[in-house]
């Protein structure tokens, strides 16, 4: 038997799990949060989803979803009531697949050097390959008026800013400087959105038998 209500195991300093909480936090579903440490992965994860990476999305049916940007379609097909799913399709993807392809195999080479040490990675020749991406965000933010496909976020938006988050705190004062000011005024207004603060609360690593605390869909 699945869970009562849809459970996603989580960990909160995940970029994937992070868009995975922001979209079911949007779609405002009651849903009961799981957080996990990772190198500590409870036993019912694992069964769920052998892969053994977060976001995991089990639903009351006992299907398993455990892809984030399955996580958030899943969402927001329950209830989109802010229109997150009104962009371009193919547009939308296109973008996603840019920051979960090139740009975050630039950021993990610059964030984590050491991991890349055989393949020659250089971490500031990634870095400017980053950013050369985000140039290309920052003047899609400008066009459009303030978000990815115009005034308002859409799925694009919230699925691409914590990498970007990522890609900002790896070194913040050359980010300070670096930065396209468009680009650095969207990711501001993200952290500092009352709904990436409600995902962002820190919870105790779950464990069986304990009760899980509600996500809050702070809008």
């Amino acid at each position: 038997n699945g869970p009562q209500a849809p459970i996603p195991y989580s960990f909160r300093r995940c970029p994937y799990a992070m868009r995975a909480r922001l979209a079911l936090s949007a779609a405002r579903l009651d849903i009961r949060l799981r957080e996990v440490v990772l190198r500590d992965k409870p036993a019912a994860m694992l069964e769920a989803s052998p892969k053994g990476t977060v976001p995991v999305l089990v639903l009351e049916s006992g299907e398993v979803i455990d892809e984030s940007l399955d996580v958030m379609r899943w969402a927001l097909a329950e209830a989109d009531p802010e229109g997150w799913l009104n962009a371009d399709p193919d547009e939308t993807a296109a973008l996603i697949a840019q920051n979960d392809g090139p740009f975050k195999r630039a950021l993990d080479r610059y964030k984590y050097p050491n991991r890349y040490e055989a393949e020659g990675a250089d971490p500031v020749a990634n870095r400017e390959a980053g950013l050369a991406i985000l140039q290309g965000l920052s003047e899609r933010i400008v066009a459009h008026g303030g978000q990815l496909f115009g005034p308002a976020p859409t799925l694009a938006d919230m699925a691409i800013f914590p990498f970007v988050r990522q890609f900002a705190a790896t070194d913040r004062d050359w980010w300070e400087t670096a930065a396209p000011a468009p680009l650095a005024a969207w990711l501001k207004g993200h952290l500092e959105s009352p709904r990436f603060r409600a995902i962002m609360k820190k919870y105790p690593q779950w464990a069986p038998g304990e009760a899980e605390p509600a996500l809050p869909v702070a809008g």
